[in-house]
């Protein structure tokens, strides 16, 4: 069974886990640019997001106060890992009534709650790329839905500080690009250069 945000998922999961798995073990003390993480931080965050929205989409409860290290102390198993987690936040968000109602633990509708795990999956993997050199393409077709989105969260995520100030791009700039800057980030960040 599937809805409109499970496909959506399921795209920028796909996009996700090559960068995932092209992050090296030398690389997980790197900047990116979320300024609160590095390489290392970032991926926990992301496996947090990803582990906790599976009880969000089956309106259960989430806690954001603070992290598990689901990097297990650099085991290599965490990318397979992500692979797993990530098929099983996509299987979460197909089920039937996953995107009805508010959710109980964010006391937003669950459509909302769908497109914030969407968000996140798509611009942290972003976020690692840009931090460790690689390549990335979003999943085209969730770019709509995440702007529409993200234009209507961004004031309030800027309140709860987990938006910054938007950054200033030009009017032609590309769908991910506005997306990146609505979030306060630059679409043109680079780590910086070593000293």
């Amino acid at each position: 069974m599937t809805n409109e945000i499970s496909p959506l998922l399921e795209g920028a999961a796909a996009q996700a886990r090559p960068v995932v798995h092209g992050v090296r073990d030398e690389q997980m003390g790197l900047p990116t640019p979320c300024s609160e993480y590095d390489v290392s931080a970032l991926l926990n965050h992301l496996f947090h997001v990803v582990v906790s929205f599976q009880s969000l989409a089956a309106g259960g409860s989430a806690d954001f106060s603070s992290t598990p290290d689901y990097l297990d102390g650099g085991r290599a198993d965490w990318r397979a890992r992500f692979d797993e987690e990530t098929a099983r936040l996509v299987e979460a968000w197909s089920a039937p009534g996953a995107l009805e109602g508010t959710s109980q633990g964010m006391g937003l509708p669950q459509r909302t709650v769908g497109g914030m795990v969407l968000g996140d999956l798509t611009v942290h993997a972003w976020d690692l790329a840009r931090a460790t050199d690689q390549d990335f393409h979003p999943y085209g077709p969730g770019l709509p839905e995440l702007l529409e989105g993200w234009r209507e969260l961004a004031p309030m995520g800027r309140k709860m500080k987990v938006f910054g100030e938007p950054f200033p791009v030009s009017g032609n700039a590309s769908p991910f690009d506005e997306l990146l800057a609505l979030s306060g980030r630059d679409p043109d960040w680079r780590p910086p250069a070593p000293s």
